[in-house]
This record gives structure tokens, C-alpha cells and sequence, in this order.
């Protein structure tokens, strides 16, 4: 495994195991299973409604709680809920969590980050950051609060390296993280000529040498997948590095578009979106 020291000293793996549209028995098994084959790290969120199987997982996989890095994300319409932080922690069963986001840039996200801070103050959330927020709202957040985020996680991957935002979060020592590192499963991305002969090359899936290009960026990634073969598969990108010269061909695949397209419309229904705990 590799890791991303985050601007608080913390180690966190560049590889996590990313848990949504996962639910009962198979989230615990798959979590149980990628905790034994080479994940560290686990992500879940509060909407994902996932936790309490996350949790149940995290104990079945019999793996010491300290190795594990657990991370997850504050919902939009908890951010002024004062107890939302502590039913997080009881819905996962663990005394702390290692790393909290906010899932989104809607509702008092001010007021919801100041809570964050609260519980890193208090030894609950061991590091705080955001999520898919736009660079004058993370400004926004530095201009008013105390703890700068270590993490900001966001639609990441070689069609789209986080362009509008990375140049800024490297300014402010803010580790990105990518969702989507594989562009969504996107048919033309797995099939660019470009990865499929490095993959050749490396005897590498496409797959494996899109996740390799993260790691060497520099970004963290929680790709998904229910599949035993896959999560293993995923896992096993660190026995090889990409030249300088194929990290160049594969920076010029940019096409500098974002596949989840943020509208105001899609930022209502984030908002008012309720966590099926809530309901």
C-alpha cells in the first residue's frame, strides 16, 4: 500500500474500497473480504445507508480496528443536526472515525464544518474534509473556519483529472480523493488504445492501469465493485510504475469534462434528499 500524509500528520492509503449502491449481506462480506486482500481503507456516507453493515463487516474481517482507515460523509440534511455526528459513530459501532467529509455543498455546510471541527477537537473524527465542492465554497470554508479540510474528494479520473479545483487544493496542502476513478465504468475510457497497451505492456487490465495513473498522481481513489475477483484485481496495482513518458500520453487524454454534470436542480434534490435513517 501507499499513502497521502494529509496536512494534519495523518497516513492515509491512496486505495480504498468505496461502498455505495451496497447493501446487507453483501456489503459486509465485501467489506469483510477487502479488509483481508489489500484494502486499508473503507468508504461509506451517511446516504449510502450503508454504515451499520460497514461497521458489521469491519468487525467480521477480524482485522485490528487501528489498521483500518474508516471514512464516511456527513448527509446534507443532518448539517445543523448537533447529534449527527455521534449517531454516525453509533451506526458503525467504532469510537472514532478517521476521516469525515460533507458530502455536499448545499444547506449551512458553514455551520455543518463547524461541527466537524467540534469532533476532531473531541478525538471522534480523526481528520475532516469536503466533498465535491467548487473552489470559491472551499475558500469560503477557509475563510471562516478554523481547521483547514485535509481531504477533498471529487470526480477524478484521465478524461477529467479535478482540473477546475487541483491546482488550488494542492496550494492549500487539501489531498484529493476520487470518485468515479474510472469515469463510471465508461466503455471508451476502458477501451482508450492508450491503456490497453500499456496494459499489454504490464500485463495489467485497463482497469489496473487507470488505478496505477491515480496512485502516481497522487490522488486517492475508492473505486467499487461487488464482485470478489474485482475488488482483489483492484487492489493489485502496486508491482509496477508507469514511465514518465506514458504518464505524459495519458495526461493528454484530458477532454475536460466532467460526466456528472452539477446543475441547480441537481444541487435542490441534494438538499433536500433525506438519509433512510431520517425517514
Amino acid at each position: 500500500m501507499e499513502y497521502i500524509i494529509l496536512n494534519n500528520g495523518i497516513a492515509m492509503p491512496k486505495l480504498g474500497f468505496g461502498t455505495i449502491s451496497q447493501f446487507g449481506e453483501q456489503i459486509i462480506d465485501n467489506v469483510c473480504y477487502a479488509l483481508n486482500n489489500g484494502y486499508q481503507l473503507i468508504d461509506t456516507a451517511n446516504r449510502y445507508g450503508n454504515e451499520e453493515e460497514v461497521g458489521i463487516g469491519i468487525k467480521k474481517s477480524g482485522v485490528n480496528r487501528e489498521t483500518i482507515f474508516l471514512e464516511t460523509k456527513l448527509g446534507p440534511t443532518l448539517y445543523e443536526n448537533d447529534q449527527a455526528i455521534d449517531d454516525t459513530l453509533n451506526r458503525l459501532n467504532v469510537e472514532y472515525i478517521d476521516l469525515m467529509l460533507l458530502h455536499h455543498p448545499v444547506n449551512n455546510y458553514i455551520y455543518a464544518y463547524k461541527m466537524l471541527e467540534k469532533a476532531y477537537k473531541e478525538g471522534k473524527l480523526k481528520a475532516i474534509g469536503i466533498s465535491n465542492f467548487p473552489v470559491e465554497k472551499i475558500q469560503e470554508i477557509l475563510d471562516n473556519c478554523e481547521i483547514v479540510p485535509a481531504v477533498m474528494q471529487v470526480e477524478c479520473h484521465p478524461y477529467y483529472p479535478a482540473e477546475t479545483v487541483r491546482d488550488f487544493l494542492i496550494r492549500h496542502q487539501i489531498a484529493l480523493q476520487a470518485w468515479y476513478p474510472l469515469g463510471h465504468g465508461n466503455s471508451d475510457m476502458l477501451n482508450d488504445p492508450v491503456f490497453v497497451n500499456l496494459g499489454k505492456k504490464y500485463h495489467k487490465s485497463t482497469v489496473q492501469i487507470i488505478l496505477r495513473w491515480h496512485t502516481q498522481m497522487g490522488f486517492g481513489l475508492v473505486p467499487g465493485s461487488t464482485s470478489f475477483q474485482h475488488i482483489k484485481d483492484n487492489a493489485d496495482i502496486f508491482d509496477f510504475t508507469l514511465t514518465h513518458d506514458e504518464m505524459e500520453e495519458i495526461a493528454e487524454l484530458n477532454k475536460h469534462k466532467p460526466f456528472y454534470n452539477v446543475t441547480k436542480e441537481s444541487l435542490e434534490r441534494l438538499a433536500t434528499t433525506k438519509c433512510n435513517f431520517e425517514e
